[in-house]
């Protein structure tokens, strides 16, 4: 959590860009991202020389030792004023970044794997096109002097620095990607309970919201109570200090982000590196497309532990240009389809996901509908859905979606379903936050499905589970999978779910009337009051 003062200041910066002509909220990210990067680079520079002079060893330096090279650091161009400032991010040390990986390279490599040297030269992988668009000096000075009051030395903080400038984000993306809530996000990676050995993958990353806020949830579970801190304002912090032990694993090999948009790209990157990943693989792929099986051959097929995912919805695809193997699991054009059937296909044996989908997957009468949703009955265990309301993605969109919780291979008994009716935050495209007990159904929803995946572990009876979960009149119900293939596999709430209707009690149609004229009487005696007194 920020501060109050932290908060104040990226707001008074945000309305400092929109002021000075910059209106477009993922710009303003970017250009936040390519100031962070330019100062983070230089305290990785600093840290090095530190290291250096207490051990005397060399070091793979970032910046050349000559003139011109030690004026692209932070340190030495933030205090430049606003014309010489803009011309020289622009023309020297935006360019930079590009370069960075291959000046590294001449120097030996870019460190160890892992290393936050080596994360500093993926990222420039997506800075190839980095430029300066602050047009306004006086902006582009004060957005120096706020990033440059940023404590980036507290990894944690960083991360929510970054995530409360994602925050800001209220446009959908051209190709239907949009910012998932946070709380969805969290309530998703809570049900699916990564551990720090597991590989996890978002194949629409997008913004990396799911994997950054899956190492915030790593770093609450492995705390010890003694590295927790409070700052001045009772938010905690969390360091994972318990995670030594995976941290190579964290920093190489646990995070796959995959997405064919640069700006996204550029952004997850930095929200991985401020969560305190180096070296996460955030790669340029698009995850539909043929070529994934050229290009990352492994990890297309039986590769993840986990894979949490709201895969855009928008649009069509060209067929010759779609992964073969996704078509021969479903024939359609449709993403949504395509993408659950990538990601089915990319977990490894009993490897498990969470992923949104719009309610048309649930009950689509299609023949590739059809063929997915028996696919996910049939030859894999199809646990749990959960029904989001309809208002949960505006300001963006108000399609009604669901959350599909299954694990790769087995077969499927029975679906565990749940009707979330509220999520904490207002339905309409002002999404202001609720209070009251009614308000948030996301707690009681994430308890429940504890509850039962409990039962489900323990190889509890079938009339054990019926007892819990068997009244379909409540929020939380389970479903026999035979009912369901019998339903042409819909599996939309609605089709399932019983209502009770209370009966009501009318009066006699003469009571009513007779009141109504009786009301009419005292009506006119009024208004003949009321002329009188004239």
């Amino acid at each position: 959590m920020l501060t109050g003062p932290i908060r104040n200041d990226i707001d008074k910066l945000w309305e400092k860009f929109w002021t000075g002509g910059i209106t477009n909220p993922l710009t303003v990210i970017e250009q936040i991202s390519y100031l962070l990067f330019a100062r983070m680079l230089d305290q990785q520079e600093e840290t090095a020389e530190r290291k250096s002079k207490l051990t005397g060893k060399p070091f793979t330096r970032l910046f050349p030792e000559t003139k011109e090279g030690q004026l692209l650091r932070w340190k030495n161009f933030k205090n430049l004023s606003g014309k010489e400032l803009h011309k020289h991010l622009k023309n020297e040390v935006y360019p930079y970044f590009a370069k960075l990986g291959q000046y590294s390279d001449e120097q030996d490599g870019i460190g160890q794997e892992g290393s936050t040297q080596q994360a500093l030269g993926h990222i420039s992988e997506y800075m190839q096109d980095a430029d300066l668009e602050i047009k306004n000096e006086s902006v582009l000075v004060a957005a120096l002097e706020m990033v440059d009051s940023l404590p980036l030395n507290q990894s944690d903080v960083k991360g929510d620095i970054y995530e409360y400038l994602l925050s800001k984000l209220t446009t959908a993306g051209i190709n239907g990607q949009f910012r998932t809530p946070r709380h969805i996000i969290d309530a998703m990676i809570e049900i699916m309970d990564p551990q720090p050995w597991d590989t996890i993958c978002d194949p629409s990353c997008g913004t990396a919201g799911f994997l950054a806020r899956t190492m915030e949830y790593l770093n609450r579970k492995h705390s010890s109570p003694e590295a927790i801190w409070e700052d001045e304002e009772g938010n905690k912090h969390y360091p994972g200090d318990l995670l030594e032990n995976y941290r190579e694993h964290i920093n190489e090999d646990m995070f796959w982000g995959l997405d064919f948009d640069s700006t996204m790209l550029r952004v997850s990157s930095m929200n991985m590196m401020l969560h305190g990943v180096n070296g996460s693989n955030i790669v340029y792929q698009d995850t539909l497309n043929k070529s994934i099986r050229e290009n990352y051959p492994k990890q297309e097929e039986n590769f993840f532990d986990v894979i949490l995912a709201n895969p855009p919805f928008k649009g069509s695809l060209d067929e010759t240009n779609t992964n073969p193997e996704l078509l021969s699991m479903v024939k359609t054009k449709k993403t949504e389809l395509l993408f659950v059937a990538h990601i089915l296909r990319s977990l490894k044996l009993g490897g498990r996901a969470a992923v949104i989908v719009p309610d048309g997957v649930l009950f689509g009468s299609s023949k590739a509908h059809q063929q997915l949703r028996q696919e996910l009955i049939e030859n894999n265990q199809l646990e749990g859905i959960i029904s989001l309301p309809s208002g949960v993605f505006k300001p963006y969109a108000g399609v009604s979606t669901a959350i599909l919780l299954f694990t790769k291979g087995g077969n499927t008994e029975r679906v565990w379903f749940y009707d979330l009716q509220a999520d904490g935050y207002s339905l309409d495209d002002k999404r202001t936050p609720l209070k009251g007990e009614d308000s948030n159904d996301l707690p009681y929803a994430i308890d429940k499905w504890k509850a039962y995946r409990q039962l489900v572990l323990d190889n509890a009876p079938a009339e054990q589970i019926l007892e819990q979960f068997g009244d379909k009149t409540q929020k939380a119900f389970v479903v026999d999978a035979a009912d369901i293939a019998s339903n042409k596999y819909d599996l939309s709430i609605n089709r399932y779910k019983e209502v009770v209707y209370e009966e009501e009690q009318y009066e006699e149609p003469k009571v009513i009337l007779g009141k109504l004229m009786a009301l009419e009487n005292e009506i006119m005696a009024d208004l003949k009051e009321l002329e009188g007194m004239l």
